[in-house]
């Protein structure tokens, strides 16, 4: 089976900015990009089109999203081998499908105040929490220079140095799913790696004085460089920055996000009876964080 990268396009700028962040992620990877429009209504089986016009509209609308896409990034990224397909599906299944043979699953966000796209439909957020592979949701206006550190008169540039790569660790649980997708973005760009760690006193411990607090961060960090140590001798090019603050790992990390080019972070594979969830961290991320975020699922 062919490996590739596939982004979801809904016509509107964020599901276009997805596109375009996926075909240079394709072609850092060396895989072929796969643009899907999922489109909800068809014309029933047997049924005239010249007699249904009003029940074409989805599907000439797919067409006309995945050709403006198709022919937007053929232009920009002629090197790269691209596919389309409109899928008569409702979105959440259509993208989970899609992302069952990919490497990766690219999507719009829309963000907190947006009134049409994927996060405002609750299709992000429905297949952040459902999928089984790793995901990355963009916002409208990222591009291949907000990918680069600006240069010296501060204006976007593709001459200058990848933004850092940040990404969450929890030196509690299994997190080897999410350092390894990281480490490999990381190492695409030839761009540093921050790995920030949220660490909290235990409620256990009362009011805690200074040499506790000391104590504990202390610890975090011997922790935090033994988890990242064979992390280092597998991608030696790599640049690592650890970070560490106390606090809880939300509040932590959107400041740390700041500047970065991509912020990856684990989602616990959850399997409860009121079904999947995206988890709070994951909700907060994606509404508050400029840059673009990928998700890992993990155990």
């Amino acid at each position: 089976m062919i490996r590739h990268v596939v982004a979801g396009v809904d016509g509107t700028p964020e599901g276009l900015a997805a596109a375009e962040w996926g075909a240079r992620e394709a072609l850092r990877r060396g895989l072929p990009l796969r643009l899907v429009h999922a489109w909800e209504v068809g014309l029933p089986e047997g049924a005239n089109e010249a007699a249904l016009p009003e029940l074409m509209a989805p599907q000439l609308h797919a067409r006309h999203v995945l050709q403006t896409a198709l022919s937007r990034l053929g232009e920009r990224y002629p090197q790269l081998s691209i596919t389309a397909e409109q899928v008569c599906r409702l979105p959440v299944p259509a993208l989970l499908a899609e992302a069952e043979n990919a490497d990766l699953l690219v999507i719009g966000s829309q963000g907190p105040s947006g009134l049409g796209g994927f996060v405002s439909g609750s299709v992000a957020m429905a297949t952040v929490a459902r999928t089984e592979r790793p995901i990355v949701l963009v916002r409208a206006g990222e591009t291949a220079e907000t990918e680069h550190l600006p240069d010296r008169d501060g204006k976007p540039s593709l001459r200058t140095p990848f933004r850092d790569i940040v990404v969450a660790v929890d030196i509690d649980g299994p997190c080897d799913e999410v350092l390894d997708f990281a480490f490999h973005a990381a190492d695409l760009r030839r761009a540093p790696l921050c790995a920030v760690h949220a660490w909290r006193v235990p409620f256990s411990h009362g009011l805690p004085d200074t040499h506790d607090r000391a104590r504990i961060r202390t610890e975090a960090e011997r922790e935090l460089t033994e988890l990242l140590d064979p992390w280092r001798e597998k991608y030696p090019a790599v640049v690592i920055k650890e970070n560490l603050h106390e606090g809880r790992p939300a509040h932590v990390l959107v400041p740390a996000a700041g500047g970065a080019g991509l912020l990856v972070v684990g989602r616990r594979r959850r399997h409860a009876a009121v079904g999947p969830r995206a988890g709070q961290v994951a909700h907060a991320l994606i509404h508050n964080v400029r840059c673009p975020v990928a998700l890992v699922p993990h155990e």
